[in-house]
């Protein structure tokens, strides 16, 4: 069993009848034979100097986590998106274009507020003012086991693949939290409305934001703001640290 701490955010009322969001830790067990741990475009490059910044410094963790989990047992399922064709030749590729064709539920209805931060500049904090496609791989420093993990950037072909392992639970750590993580086809929005029980692993994550923009705070802060923001609208969050010690 993985062991975490599931965080999130509920509207509630204190003793002189002020609304406040009020923070909610509950321990949750969640079977490993069950569980899956997916990527979010963790590239090898972004057009943003920031992003890649960051990135590289999150990298060894994440592979570190990577490599924990999937030792007990959880499936990994890496999701550089726009890079398919660098893997197409690769068994983890295969593996999942392999998958039987899979019918997702109907959809629940999410209430999808408006996010905390302004991002409509690109999110660069970096000077960058145009984007492009910098990237054409994973990030090589996170190792990819191509005999157990799969290779997808399709929410339909990883829906196919965690329903054909009957895993219903989905870890997600890589970037952007208020971009690519919040709004992929594989990533915490679909998979929560195809009723898969997602944890996003707040301390493996990055936002675009740029503290030019609107609420005006340091890059960091915005980060924590959109991670506050998946907390209280879609899914709980958890620490690699949980990880690491629930699976060693």
């Amino acid at each position: 069993m993985l062991k975490l701490n599931l965080k999130t955010q509920i509207l509630d009322w204190d003793a002189g009848k002020h609304s406040y969001w009020r923070e909610v830790v509950e321990a949750a067990d969640w079977e490993v034979a069950k569980t899956a741990m997916l990527l979010c475009d963790v590239w090898d490059k972004h057009w943003c100097r920031g992003a890649t910044e960051r990135v590289d410094e999150m990298v060894p963790r994440m592979d570190e986590v990577v490599k924990v989990a999937r030792g007990a047992g959880v499936q990994i399922v890496h999701a550089p998106s726009g890079t398919m064709e660098f893997y197409a030749e690769t068994a983890g590729r295969k593996r999942v274009l392999e998958a039987p064709q899979i019918e997702p539920p109907d959809e629940l209805e999410r209430e999808d507020p408006p996010q905390p931060v302004d991002s409509s500049d690109g999110g660069s904090d970096t000077g960058e003012e145009e984007s492009f496609k910098a990237w054409h791989r994973q990030h090589p420093g996170i190792e990819i086991d191509q005999e157990s993990d799969l290779i997808s950037d399709d929410g339909r072909e990883v829906y196919n693949c965690l329903a054909q392992r009957g895993i219903d639970n989905l870890l997600i750590l890589g970037v952007h939290t208020n971009m690519c993580v919040l709004n992929r086809s594989f990533a915490i929005k679909q998979m929560v409305r195809w009723g898969k029980q997602v944890a996003l692993i707040g301390d493996l994550t990055d936002a675009m934001y740029n503290p030019v923009r609107a609420p005006y705070v340091g890059h960091a802060e915005g980060t924590r703001l959109i991670i506050e923001y998946i907390e209280k609208f879609w899914c709980p969050t958890v620490n690699s640290e949980q990880i690491l010690q629930s699976c060693r």
